[in-house]
């Protein structure tokens, strides 16, 4: 894993980064992330239901670029449903516009003419191997996306997936993650498309996969929240547990009131499932190392989802022994050092907030 300082480098390249997003609370933390890194040039934002509907997810995207005065970043929306299965949304976990109590501003902007993808294919063939893409939702985009280009993987850079548990317990069933659980076939669909994108030869990069077993390590809580605002200049009273539900945060820059608001219903969330009144950071995780996947250790297997048990639908199947004899489809992340991940975030997103 790396230093914190050395994912900072003010001379590095920036290159083109792709995010699809079913955009709750950590996925809007995860797109205010890529924002303020110097290093990430945010070509697109795919829009997937998950978190909440399809057509709210276009709705905070565009909110959300309003908000922190980004340029016109393209925004498409994806597929309303699953591949094989009803759609299902967590607004239990996010709030019922995605993002807990914060109210983002209204914006004139408008959504791209085609699907999300379609903007997948666009960004790869604009950035041919040099585009990141970031997936922190339901797969459905990408998988239709290889459904109608199937060299995809040959023309990204690099794939950073946040999804599945590995050896770990589920946080939507007891063995299947959120995001890879409301759309199994796609992501069954993603992994098999991956290996069959370069024939015979070994594939020249794997999917970069983190799941539960790393993200849930990374834990904001409301000290580490109190830092970000000091470090945006904006200092607030550190939130606590004792504090009246959807207590409004006082902060006067709009950018860390915002995050605020919506941390905090996430905090209430997890402590109401008996986790402690803090919360995880799934999604800026991914796509901090997407930008620098030393932030991760990982390793190597194959990956399948299972589809047809009763008990384990949307499960991720980690074959470490090699018993399918099959190539490895993709990186399991399997560690990370949370306190280098909140350094480099509060520096990132504080500096990122003064200029508001």
């Amino acid at each position: 894993m790396t230093s914190a300082a050395s994912g900072s480098d003010p001379d590095r390249v920036a290159l083109p980064v792709f995010a699809d997003v079913d955009t709750g609370v950590d996925d809007a933390m995860a797109l205010v992330y890529l924002l303020a890194s110097p290093e990430a040039d945010l070509v697109g934002i795919a829009s997937t239901g998950g978190n909440v509907a399809v057509d709210q997810v276009c709705v905070n995207n565009l909110g959300l670029l309003r908000l922190c005065g980004a340029p016109d970043i393209p925004v498409s929306r994806g597929a309303a449903e699953p591949l094989a299965c009803p759609m299902r949304t967590a607004e239990d976990t996010h709030g019922p516009a995605g993002l807990g109590y914060a109210e983002l501003p209204p914006s004139d902007r408008r959504l791209t003419e085609y699907d999300s993808a379609q903007a997948w294919i666009r960004a790869a063939h604009d950035h041919p191997g040099t585009l990141i893409g970031l997936a922190t939702g339901p797969l459905t985009n990408l998988a239709l996306a290889l459904r109608a280009e199937p060299a995809l993987p040959r023309l990204l850079r690099r794939l950073v997936i946040m999804g599945g548990a590995f050896d770990y317990r589920g946080n939507t069933t007891p063995v299947a993650e959120w995001n890879i659980s409301v759309d199994p076939e796609s992501a069954a669909e993603v992994f098999a498309a991956w290996g069959a994108a370069w024939g015979e030869q070994d594939p020249d990069h794997l999917p970069i996969v983190l799941g539960l077993n790393v993200t849930e390590n990374v834990a904001m809580t409301p000290a580490i929240l109190a830092r970000l605002a000091a470090a945006a200049g904006t200092p607030t009273p550190e939130m606590s547990v004792t504090d009246t539900r959807g207590t409004r945060s006082p902060a006067t820059n709009p950018l860390i009131g915002t995050l605020e608001d919506a941390m905090r219903f996430y905090f209430e969330f997890h402590h109401d499932q008996g986790e402690g009144y803090l919360a995880h950071l799934h999604d800026p995780l991914a796509a901090a190392a997407a930008l620098d996947p030393g932030l991760v250790r990982t390793r190597a297997t194959t990956v399948d989802v299972e589809l047809v048990g009763a008990l384990t639908r949307g499960m991720t199947v980690a074959d470490w022994s090699g018993h399918w004899g099959r190539r490895p489809n993709a990186l399991i992340g399997t560690e990370t050092d949370p306190t280098v991940f909140f350094d480099r975030f509060i520096d990132r997103v504080g500096r990122y907030a003064r200029r508001f």
